[in-house]
């Protein structure tokens, strides 16, 4: 989500933590989570917002029928939680690390509120990320619902090239260098990790594509 279901190239630990703002830096931790452990479930307390220092949190929800839906991976400098900002209660969503050296800062609703009141710049910022992140959501529920495999993940490369590619001056391939594995990528696109496997192969005997565990290349067509 500047790729659909991401925020764009800010990285908005280092604009919001707490560790910034003299008046609440001596009252500041960061929790540490190892693989697999929740920073909060669906019908928790919504009170606080969270910051990823390092490591990755994946975000989703349980259907009726118990599926494991997920919304989001998020990484390093990004922001989850946010609608404790616009008054949600409780959680409709749970948030788990995937990595097992993720910190995270958590800041209270009360604090985020005082450093929003205080900040008319840092107020804009939040209020621009909460609607970038919802309009995002939307293109990205509307792909899953209407779009087949194969366009959803090269709609994911074109929307992933704006964060993390950068262009091969020798060959004008656009290079991805991102931090997600194939799993990662499966559910962010809504499939399996066998089938995301074969379309990327399909893509690559086509020349569409090539890649690596470290990056996906968006071959040149000139």
């Amino acid at each position: 989500m500047s790729s659909f279901w991401f925020f764009e190239e800010t990285d908005l630990f280092k604009i919001l933590c707490p560790h910034k703002f003299k008046a609440y830096k001596k009252d500041h931790d960061f929790d540490a989570y190892r693989k697999n452990d929740y920073i909060y479930f669906q019908e928790d307390s919504a009170n606080k917002v969270y910051l990823i220092e390092k490591g990755k949190v994946k975000i989703g929800y349980y259907s009726e029928l118990g599926d494991e839906v997920i919304k989001a991976i998020l990484t390093k400098g990004e922001i989850f939680g946010e609608k404790a900002i616009l008054g949600e209660d409780r959680r409709t969503e749970f948030a788990q690390s995937i990595d097992n050296t993720t910190s995270i800062c958590p800041v209270g609703v009360q604090t985020l509120h005082e450093l929003m009141r205080d900040n008319q710049t840092f107020t804009l910022k939040i209020y621009k990320f909460i609607g970038l992140r919802l309009k995002k959501l939307e293109r990205r529920l509307q792909l899953l619902m209407f779009k087949d495999a194969r366009t959803r993940f090269l709609e994911f490369l074109y929307d992933l090239q704006e964060d993390y590619g950068h262009c091969c001056p020798d060959t004008g391939d656009m290079v991805i260098e991102h931090p997600y594995t194939q799993k990662d990528i499966a559910n962010l696109i809504g499939t399996s990790r066998p089938t995301l496997n074969i379309l990327m192969n399909e893509l690559k005997e086509s020349s569409i594509i090539d890649f690596n565990r470290k990056e996906i290349r968006l071959k040149s067509v000139a």
